[in-house]
């Protein structure tokens, strides 16, 4: 016998949580299901201890950099058991207790379709009219000679750690080995980033590498850009990564942050008619709509691997479920580092609006040209650049490296999303002293 519902999620990340708890408020009855802890892989892994690791070291480079400062001590017991805390320690039965109270089932195990409609966990047959898949993603190893035999940490074993290991070689110069690697270093320990592109953040326009790249060189990382691990081993107890121009490199841990890659596999989607792509990916439309009474949100569509996009797709599956006309709209999704300094983009980068045709051009300004950012510490910079399409007059992109980005990019989405003309935006006053204002000057450096 199945255990029969109105709809089914999989996966407890924070796009089946935003879907499953949707779907509950649209009266539906509606089970979880969660192969790990509810909550999943931001929760436990990745954004929520990451960002409460970084924090502490970073308030102390801004009391070093604030005058007459002096940068507080540090209580390491104290942080992780604040990290502990933010985690649950790793224990989600309050989060099951949560939903139970709410009339939501969850189910503990991997999924696994068996037909059009049907799902098999743990034993248990449970059917839907509609079924949400929220998987999320796992770490891409790269194909590295005796990678798997020499041991090494993805961004679990670094944010999940209890002691600070004496030096550490980040595979990988993208969002989580710039955050995990300047987090490392600035609790002690020696790090060695090693990026097979000419950049750090190769997905952003090459200055937004630059910058972050003097700033971590600033702390004492040692960046290896333009480099390919070829083989690890150990050596009494060290790990050894060969480049591939012949050098060496040694480090108590090896970290691998190359990237991510949809987690799809396993799901017996062939029983629903889904074929997902070379990486796992598994297509949606703009409704967020996998096949047949399928939807797919989050990670596992490829679409944009961040958790407010996931959580997006998510409110847009749950309202098309719910019978609204809903169309999603990537446009204006931000993108964030949150390195010291924070680094932030949204909309096209210069090099993709050309590749589609836009004759871009764009508009900068020096943070150093607002008041905020002396008043704000010293010896800070940054730079902040908008993108334009000059025949229509409007912004699709922006990018940012200073402090906060994070928070101000958002002035640049809400514009990219409504297509504010460029005219008004240059009409828009800004409070002094904001970092904000430093839009103003870019885009009075536009050429339209």
């Amino acid at each position: 016998m199945s255990e029969t519902y109105d709809a089914i999620v999989i996966g407890a990340g924070p796009a089946g949580e935003v879907a499953v708890s949707r779907l509950a408020a649209q009266g539906l009855q509606v089970a979880l299901v969660e192969r790990e802890l509810v909550g999943g892989e931001c929760a436990y892994w990745a954004c929520i201890p990451s960002k409460t690791l970084l924090r502490p070291p970073e308030a102390g480079a801004e009391a070093r950099r604030a005058p007459g400062l002096e940068e507080p001590g540090r209580r390491w017991s104290e942080i992780v058991a604040y990290r502990d805390y933010m985690t649950r320690g790793l224990d989600d039965s309050g989060a099951v207790r949560g939903y139970e109270d709410e009339g939501i089932r969850v189910h503990k195990g991997e999924a696994r379709f068996v037909a059009p409609g049907r799902i098999e966990v743990a034993g248990e047959e449970l059917a839907a009219g509609r079924i949400v898949i929220a998987t999320g993603s796992e770490p891409t190893l790269p194909p590295i000679e005796g990678l798997s035999e020499t041991g090494y940490w993805t961004n679990r074993e670094a944010t999940q750690l209890t002691e600070v290991p004496a030096d550490v070689i980040v595979l990988g110069g993208g969002p989580v080995g710039i955050e995990l690697g300047q987090m490392l270093r600035r609790y002690g320990a020696a790090v060695t980033i090693v990026q097979s592109g000419e950049c750090l953040i190769d997905r952003e326009d090459p200055a937004v590498g630059e910058l972050i790249a003097a700033g971590l060189s600033g702390e004492g990382v040692e960046l290896r850009l333009g480099r390919r691990a070829t083989a690890v081993r150990q050596a009494e107890g060290w790990r050894v990564v060969e480049l591939d121009d012949g050098s060496e490199l040694s480090a108590e841990r090896l970290l691998i942050a190359t990237g991510r890659r949809p987690r799809s596999g396993g799901l017996g989607l062939e029983a629903v008619g889904i074929e997902p792509d070379g990486r796992g990916a598994i297509g949606v439309d703009e409704r967020c709509r996998a096949g047949e009474g399928v939807w797919a949100v989050g990670d596992v569509t490829g679409v944009s691997l961040f958790t407010h996009a996931g959580k997006y797709q998510a409110r847009i599956a749950a309202a098309d479920i719910g019978g609204r006309e809903v169309r999603a709209d990537y446009r204006s999704i931000p993108r964030v580092v949150f390195s010291d300094p924070e680094i932030a983009a949204v909309g096209l980068t210069g090099e993709q609006a050309r590749e589609q045709g836009v004759d871009v051009v764009e508009g900068r300004a020096d943070l150093m040209s607002v008041a905020r950012t002396e008043t704000y510490g010293e010896g800070i910079g940054g730079e902040l650049c908008v993108l334009a399409d000059p025949r229509r007059g409007v912004l699709i992109g922006a990018w940012a490296v200073g402090p906060l980005a994070g928070e101000w990019i958002h002035q640049a989405v809400l514009a990219i999303k409504a297509e504010i003309p460029v005219e008004v935006l240059r009409d828009t006053v800004a409070q002094f002293p904001t970092f904000s204002e430093a839009y103003l000057g870019a885009l009075e450096d536009l050429p339209i």
